[in-house]
C-alpha cells in the first residue's frame, strides 16, 4: 500500500517493511520537573501498520531500563485503543535519560533489538531530549564499542537513528502546528464542568471563578471564554489594564443590572498582571465579594482536563499524524533532519524539530482574532447607526447555530446596528415573523443545541414577492443566512431575483451551519463537529457491546445525505471496518471483500466488527440490504445488529469546537457586512448587486474567506446536494489501512519537509 515509484523494493507485507523497526514513545517532559498526559489518539494505533514495531513503555525510562520495558505492538494489542484517554503504554519522568550515561544505556537498548527509528510522542521537553539524543547518537555508538557493550558490526547496522516527533499537550502551546494533540479534548472537559456550573449559579445568582491550566499559555483559558461566553478572562499573554479591578467589577455589576443571573470568570493558572505578579483565583473572589457582595465560588479543574475519552477531532488527528509520522520514518535519510508532524488547516505538514522547539517564544501563540473576537464581543459602546441587520435560520438545526445567532447579533448591536430576528426560515421572512433582537435575548445561547429562532427546510423561490415586500417593510439593509444546503440554495436565489426585486439588492453572507458538512466553499460547517462526536460516542458503546458478545457486526447508518464526511471521519474516529459513502462507489464484490475480511478478523483476538453507511450512499445496497447480506454471509462465523442514529446527530450540546467556530463566524460575518454596506451606500440608500456582495464565509485551509454564491455554483452538484470537490476525501485510505486492509496509499501528495513561518508571538 505504499507507491512502488518512491519505494522499488518490494513492499507488501512483510517485504522491505521488515527492514524497519519502530518504536513508539509516549515521553513527556524529560528535560522538565513536570510531567502529564493528554487524553487523545495519540497516533499509536498506527504502530499496528507494520510488522516489526515495538513499544517502549513509561516514556525514556523504559527506553533507558530496557528489558521487558521495550515489547512488541501488535495489530491486535492496539485494539479498542481509539477510546482511551491518557497514555496505554504510560509516561514518566526519567532523570537518567538527561545524563549522558542513561542514554548510553537507552542507545544500548536500540542497538541490541536492531532499532534505527523513534517515533516521539510528547511536548517541547520530550522532543529536545529525542533530537539531543540524534545528535549524540554517533558519538554514543563510539563510547559502547570502546566499552565492549556493542560490536562494530552492530553499529555499523545502526549507524543512524531516524527520529520524528508528534505533539502532545493539552496547552496547544508547541510552535508549527494549528492544534496539538489532546487540546480538544481538554476543551470538552472544560466545558463539560462550565455547562453544569451554569445550572446551579443562575440557581442562586452566583459568580463562578474557573481555574484552568495553562502555566504559559492560554489557549485553553481563551477558547472556553469564547465557547461559554465568559464574562472576563485572565490569561498569560495578555496581562489586564492597571486597573483591571475596576473594570472587572464595573462589567459584571453591568450584565447584573440587565438581567443576567450568573457571572463566569475563568483564570489561566499562569494569569498574571502588569508587572508581573500572579493573579490568583482567590485574589478574584475576595475582590468581586468585597466590592460587590456576590456569592462567588472556584472551581480548580486541575487534572479533569487530562482525562477522560478523548473526543473525535483527537483520534482522527492523532491517527493521521501517527500515519504521516511513519511515511516519514520510511522516507528517511541520514541527511533528513528530525521532523514533527503538524497540522496546518486540514494538512499534514513536516516541521524541523529543533526550529520549532528553538522558537520557544512561540507557544504563546494566542490568537489575536481570538482574543480581539472576546474583547469585542465583551464590550458594548455602539457609534450611531441607522442600519436593521436580520438573521434567518434555514434547513435542518444543528447544535452551533444558536453560538453564531449570539455573536452575530452582538456584534452588529456594537457596531451600532438594529437586529433583527427572522423566526421559521425564509417562511418567517415571507410572513413577517420578525422583530427586534436584543442584547440579554442571546444570553446563554452559545451552549444550546438546535435553533432558537426556529428554521425551515422551504426554499425562497415561490415567495420571493412577499420576501422583497418584508425586506422594504422592515427597512432591511443586510441579511446573515445560517444554514445548510438551503441555506445556500436560497442565498442563491436571492441573488438571482436581484434582476426582478431591486429590494433584494442588499448584501448578504451565509454561514455554513449543518451536520452533513455539504456547503461549497467551506471546508467544515458549524454542527458537523457535534454530529461526529455524537456518532463516535455511540460507536464506543457498540463496540463495547460487541467486545462483550464477541463475533459480532454492527451495521451503523449516518445522517450526510449524499454527503459522506460524518460516515467517514466517524469510521476513522471510532475504528470502523469499512464506511459506505456516495463519493466512493461500491459494489457486490466490494462487499464480498469486506464480508471476508471480517470473517478472517473473527480468527483474531479482536472478535467484532463496525460497519457504517451514509444514508444516501446507494439506492439499492441499502442498510437493510447490506444487514442482510452481512448476516447471510456470516452465519456460524459472526452475527449482526444493525442502528439507524437518525435525528439524534442533530441534537445535543454544542462541542467547543462547533461554539468557538459559530461565535467567530457570527462575528466575522457582520464585521463584513458593515464594511459591505459603506461601500454600498450611495445617494442615501444601499444598493447591492455586484458578486461579491453576496457571499459564503467558509473556513479555507486556515483561513476565514468570503466568496460569491454566484462563482461558488460552478463547484457544486446541485442535484446530489455536494460540492464537487471535497478535501476528506484524500484521508479515506488512512481507515482503510487501520482496519488492516491491504490497499495502496497514494503518497503522491505526501507532507514534504517546511520551515516554520516566522512571526509574531501573537500568531494569527
Amino acid at each position: 500500500w505504499i507507491d512502488t515509484k518512491r519505494y522499488p523494493t518490494p513492499l507488501s507485507y512483510g517485504g522491505v517493511l521488515k527492514k524497519y523497526i519502530f518504536v513508539v514513545l509516549f515521553a513527556c517532559s524529560p528535560l522538565k520537573k513536570e510531567k502529564g498526559f493528554c487524553s487523545s489518539a495519540s497516533g499509536i494505533i498506527t504502530a499496528s501498520i507494520f510488522n516489526n514495531c515495538v513499544f517502549c513503555l513509561q516514556g525514556y525510562q523504559g527506553l533507558v531500563d530496557g528489558g521487558d520495558n521495550i515489547c512488541p505492538a501488535t495489530w491486535e494489542s492496539v485494539s479498542m485503543m481509539l477510546q482511551l484517554g491518557g497514555t496505554v503504554i504510560g509516561s514518566a519522568r526519567c532523570q537518567d535519560f538527561r545524563t549522558r550515561e542513561g542514554r548510553m544505556k537507552a542507545a544500548c537498548n536500540l542497538v541490541k533489538l536492531g532499532i534505527t527509528n523513534l517515533c516521539v510522542i510528547g511536548g517541547d521537553g520530550s522532543l529536545t531530549g529525542a533530537n539531543q539524543f540524534r545528535t549524540e547518537w554517533s558519538g554514543l555508538l563510539g563510547d559502547l564499542v570502546k566499552a565492549g557493550k556493542i560490536t562494530d558490526t552492530e553499529a555499523k547496522k545502526s549507524s543512524h537513528l531516524n527520529i520524528v516527533g508528534m505533539v502532545g499537550s493539552i496547552d496547544n502551546d508547541f510552535c508549527g502546528t494549528d492544534m496539538t494533540i489532546g487540546t480538544d479534548s481538554a476543551l470538552h472537559r472544560i466545558i463539560e464542568v462550565v455547562d453544569a456550573i451554569t445550572t446551579t449559579a443562575q440557581s442562586h445568582q452566583r459568580t463562578f471563578i474557573l481555574e484552568v491550566m495553562g502555566r504559559h499559555c492560554g489557549y485553553l483559558a481563551l477558547v472556553s471564554a469564547l465557547s461559554c461566553g465568559a464574562d472576563w478572562v485572565f490569561i498569560p499573554e495578555m496581562p489586564p489594564d492597571e486597573d483591571w479591578e475596576d473594570h472587572l467589577c464595573r462589567r459584571l455589576a453591568d450584565q447584573r443590572s440587565r438581567g443576567s443571573r450568573l457571572n463566569v470568570i475563568i483564570v489561566a493558572e499562569g494569569a498574571m498582571s502588569r508587572d508581573g505578579k500572579p493573579i490568583t483565583s482567590e485574589q478574584i473572589k475576595k475582590l468581586v465579594t468585597d466590592r460587590l457582595g456576590f456569592d462567588t465560588r472556584i472551581t480548580v479543574l486541575g487534572h479533569v482536563q487530562r482525562g477522560g475519552t478523548p473526543s473525535a477531532f483527537d483520534r482522527i488527528l492523532g491517527s493521521r499524524m501517527g500515519v504521516e509520522a511513519v511515511m516519514a520514518l520510511l522516507e528517511a535519510t541520514p541527511q533528513t533532519p528530525a521532523c514533527v508532524v503538524s497540522l496546518s488547516g486540514n494538512q499534514a505538514v513536516r516541521l524541523p524539530l529543533m526550529e520549532c522547539v528553538q522558537r520557544l517564544i512561540q507557544r504563546f501563540k494566542i490568537s489575536l482574532n481570538n482574543w480581539n473576537t472576546y474583547k469585542l464581543l465583551a464590550h458594548i459602546n455602539p457609534p450611531d447607526s441607522n442600519i436593521n441587520v436580520a438573521i434567518v435560520n434555514v434547513g435542518a438545526p444543528c447544535a452551533g447555530m444558536n453560538a453564531a445567532v449570539r455573536s452575530a447579533v452582538r456584534m452588529g448591536l456594537i457596531q451600532g446596528h438594529t437586529m433583527l430576528a427572522v423566526h421559521d426560515g425564509f417562511d418567517g421572512l415571507a410572513h413577517g415573523q420578525i422583530e427586534p433582537i436584543t442584547w440579554t435575548s442571546v444570553t446563554g445561547w452559545t451552549g444550546k443545541g438546535g435553533s432558537m429562532l426556529g428554521t425551515k427546510r422551504s426554499l425562497p423561490g415561490k415567495i420571493l414577492e412577499e420576501i422583497s415586500e418584508n425586506i422594504a417593510k422592515f427597512s432591511i439593509h443586510a441579511l446573515v443566512i445560517i444554514g445548510g444546503f438551503e441555506a445556500y440554495v436560497g442565498g442563491l436565489e436571492l441573488v438571482q431575483a436581484r434582476e426582478k426585486y431591486e429590494e433584494m439588492c442588499i448584501p448578504m453572507v451565509v454561514i455554513p451551519a449543518t451536520v452533513s458538512n455539504n456547503i461549497p466553499g467551506s471546508d467544515f460547517s458549524i454542527g458537523a463537529d457535534t454530529a461526529l462526536n455524537t456518532i463516535t460516542g455511540t460507536c464506543d458503546r457498540i463496540k463495547q457491546s460487541a467486545a462483550g458478545t464477541k463475533r459480532r457486526v454492527f451495521i451503523i447508518e449516518t445522517m450526510g445525505g449524499y454527503c459522506g464526511y460524518l460516515a467517514t471521519m466517524a469510521g476513522l474516529a471510532a475504528g470502523a471496518d469499512a464506511a459506505y459513502i456516495y463519493e466512493e462507489k461500491f459494489g457486490i464484490r466490494d462487499l464480498e471483500v469486506n464480508v471476508q475480511h471480517l470473517v478472517n478478523k473473527m480468527k483474531t483476538t479482536v472478535k467484532r466488527g463496525l460497519i457504517l453507511r451514509n444514508e444516501n450512499s446507494n439506492a439499492n445496497y441499502t442498510t437493510d440490504f447490506i444487514f442482510n447480506l452481512y448476516s447471510e454471509e456470516g452465519k456460524g462465523i459472526f452475527d449482526c445488529r444493525k442502528n439507524v442514529l437518525g435525528h439524534m446527530q442533530q441534537g445535543g450540546t454544542p462541542t467547543p469546537f462547533d461554539r468557538n467556530f459559530g461565535t467567530k463566524m457570527g462575528a466575522k460575518s457582520v464585521l463584513w457586512l458593515t464594511e459591505k454596506l459603506r461601500e454600498c451606500y450611495r445617494h442615501g440608500r444601499i444598493f447591492a448587486n455586484t458578486p461579491d456582495s453576496a457571499c459564503v464565509l467558509g473556513m479555507r485551509k486556515r483561513a476565514l474567506t468570503f466568496q460569491p454564491l454566484s462563482e461558488l455554483k460552478e463547484d457544486t452538484d446541485l442535484e446530489h446536494r455536494i460540492p464537487k470537490t471535497q478535501w476528506w476525501l484524500k484521508i479515506r485510505p488512512i481507515m482503510k489501512i487501520l482496519a488492516k486492509y491491504d490497499i495502496k496509499l497514494d503518497t503522491s501528495e505526501h507532507a514534504d519537509m517546511e520551515h516554520v513561518i516566522k512571526k509574531s508571538p501573537l500568531g494569527k
